[in-house]
């Protein structure tokens, strides 16, 4: 948290300078004596928070799976508007600044009306109003790429009242999680009729804010965003007057804590972090270091609409290749291995749902049973073929996600190992997880992390991976099919993407594995639909508590069919030094909203100093 003496010193100026201009002009006047014994009120200086993070991540947007990053998330807590957000505890409350009043008025058809407040508004100086609500609905209940689009589904109309400061919102029936709904609204003013709208405007900032910041400026090569107080908030302003969130590779991290340079760091749990901070733990000044479950597990998604995948065989006997734990060890060995479908380890009462014999380590027989019953042989190269075809795969993961990039290619060394060919392709995210093809983009060439070492941070959500370091290096495999970089484009049969950790099970998912819309290609990895678990999906989504046998059942056809397969949950530090502590009470947070949830009531901590580094201007 960092004083700024420099950025209010223009105005003051240009006052002066009128002041000058003006008695040159007037007829002078005698001076009165100088008030010598009235006492001199302080100014206090702007503050800054300093906030270190691994990377900035791909893009801004809270509700695509492409953009899910700690940064996003912080961005989102401090700049968006949320009728519903959760408390110290998690649990859903009202935020009255945007809503006073949310409520269901009406039984049949179910009706939800909102009372917007009628001073809020966008940093543009528009109002939050019900086009924010259309916007968002029309969004999410028909693009591929979202989080949590099954209850937008559910809605049949958006209705505007009292010149748009009040919503009636529709569903087909009652729907018992409608306050999960509606967080993060975007300016639709400024989005509705914008090229690319609901993804461009999002990949280096956020188009206007309705939160107590306003994201100021973001510099990918500097790594670090700006986010300043939004003067025109219309509830009370936030204490800090900026907070920077500054990339700090993991070998600086320590140094920067001690110095004082960062006043928060909020790092992946990874060996070589913890490690630095037990050192640190040593010294004179111990930082506080808690852990956060990160919001999302990351997965394996299979496609399953078309292709070698269509096979519920063939994905068994893939999914029989893979050793999981040798994934999380080699890329992520602090994260929390994950063993269901629906809920996460960070959830209350988690029970891992894998049954006996569910894919987790290598088993070669299960493995080569299954694509035999399939079809295939396995020649004396080892490679499997049917009908003389070799068997091959795309593995696909988005460039600017280096973590997944970094799943990939331990998945292709796997899967290779068992006669499998494979092709690597990095896409951009948002292409990714959209399109049912995809330009055959190879990953920057790198080297395949070592047992036990996680990926180094430093990236900037660039295009290109970040290096990991390994003793020995490992380049794409390649398959008969279009070569990497042909530019012909490919159909990806394994993704590797993450999905959400939090919110009622039921919503999570049928959003997750749920037959696909009209809009959503079914030719995606993860767009299934399966006779046997869509209607347990559509009984559990409208269920005000689910019922235990019946997310049982639908954790039993999962396994069964296989249309994804769970990793891990990755692991978050929340590391501060006493000062942060004293003027912040940082906590980790509720997992949907983070340990910056609270980021407008922070203070500067006694002693913070930094030297002012300039006024940022808007991006936008």
């Amino acid at each position: 948290m960092r004083a700024r003496r420099g950025s209010r010193a223009l105005p003051a100026l240009l006052l002066a300078g009128l002041l000058a201009l003006t008695a040159c002009t007037a007829d002078p006047q005698p001076a009165p004596p100088p008030a010598t014994d009235r006492p001199t009120e302080p100014v206090a200086a702007p503050t800054r928070i300093v906030v270190g993070v691994d990377d900035l991540g791909p893009g801004f947007n809270p509700h695509l799976r492409s953009d899910q990053s700690p940064v996003t998330t912080a961005i989102a807590s401090m700049t968006l508007p949320s009728v519903f957000r959760p408390d110290a505890r998690g649990v859903l409350q009202l935020d009255p600044t945007v809503a006073t009043s949310a409520t269901v008025t009406s039984q049949n058809p179910f009706t939800v009306s909102y009372e917007l407040d009628r001073d809020a508004g966008w940093s543009t100086g528009a109002p939050i109003a019900a086009e924010d609500f259309v916007y968002l609905w029309q969004q999410m209940r028909g693009r591929p790429n979202t989080i949590g689009a099954a209850g937008y589904r559910e809605i049949t109309d958006v209705r505007s009242r009292a010149a748009g400061k009040a919503v009636d919102v529709v569903f087909r029936e009652p729907y018992p999680h409608w306050r999960e709904l509606f967080d993060d609204l975007l300016p639709a003013h400024l989005l509705k009729d914008a090229p690319g709208g609901w993804t461009a405007p999002f990949a280096n900032g956020v188009p206007a804010s309705g939160g107590p910041f306003r994201l100021m400026q973001v510099d990918r090569l500097r790594g670090e965003v700006l986010l300043a107080r939004n003067d025109p908030y219309w509830a009370t302003a936030s204490v800090a007057d900026e907070i920077v969130l500054r990339r700090i590779p993991a070998n600086t991290l320590p140094t920067a804590l001690e110095s004082q340079g960062v006043d928060l760091a909020l790092p992946e749990a990874r060996p070589e972090i913890t490690q630095a901070l037990d050192v640190l733990a040593a010294g004179a000044r111990p930082p506080t270091v808690q852990r956060a479950p990160r919001p999302s597990v990351q997965q394996l998604e299979f496609r399953t609409g078309d292709g070698p995948l269509a096979d519920p065989r063939v994905r068994e006997g893939i999914a029989a290749m893979l050793d999981r734990d040798a994934i999380r060890e080699r890329v992520a060995p602090d994260a929390v291995a994950v063993n269901a479908f629906g809920a996460a380890p960070s959830d209350a009462g988690y029970v891992p749902t894998a049954p006996a014999g569910a894919p987790g380590r290598p088993d070669p027989a299960a493995a080569a049973a299954a694509l035999t019953e399939a079809g295939y042989v396995r020649g004396q190269d080892g490679r499997w073929t049917l009908a003389g075809r070799p068997l091959t795969l795309v593995v696909g993961a988005g460039a600017e996600r280096t973590e997944d990039v970094d799943i990939a290619r331990v998945v292709a060394e796997q899967l290779k190992a068992g006669g499998v060919g494979v092709t690597i392709v990095a896409p951009s995210a948002p292409d990714l997880l959209t399109e049912p093809s995809v330009t055959p983009t190879t990953p920057t060439p790198t080297t395949t992390p070592a047992p036990g070492a996680g990926p180094v941070p430093g990236g900037d959500g660039g295009a290109a991976p970040a290096t990991t370091p390994a003793p020995t290096t490992t380049p794409a495999p390649t398959t008969s099919g279009a070569p990497s970089g042909s530019g012909t484009p490919v159909a990806v049969d394994v993704l590797v993407a993450p999905r959400i950790a939090y919110g009622a099970i039921g919503p999570r998912l049928d959003s997750d594995y749920g037959c696909p819309t009209d809009q959503v290609p079914e030719a995606l990895p993860g767009a299934a639909c399966f006779p046997a678990l869509q209607p347990l999906l559509d009984d559990l989504l409208v269920a005000d508590r689910p019922d235990p046998a019946v997310v049982a059942e639908a954790e039993r056809v999962l396994w069964r069919q296989l249309p994804a397969l769970p990793l891990y949950q990755p692991q978050g530090l929340v590391v501060s030094n006493p000062q942060t502590d004293a003027a912040t009470h940082v906590t980790p947070g509720p997992i949907r909203t983070g340990p910056m949830w609270d980021a407008r009531l922070w203070a500067e901590p006694e002693g913070s100093a930094e030297q002012p580094t300039g006024d940022a201007e808007p991006e936008n």
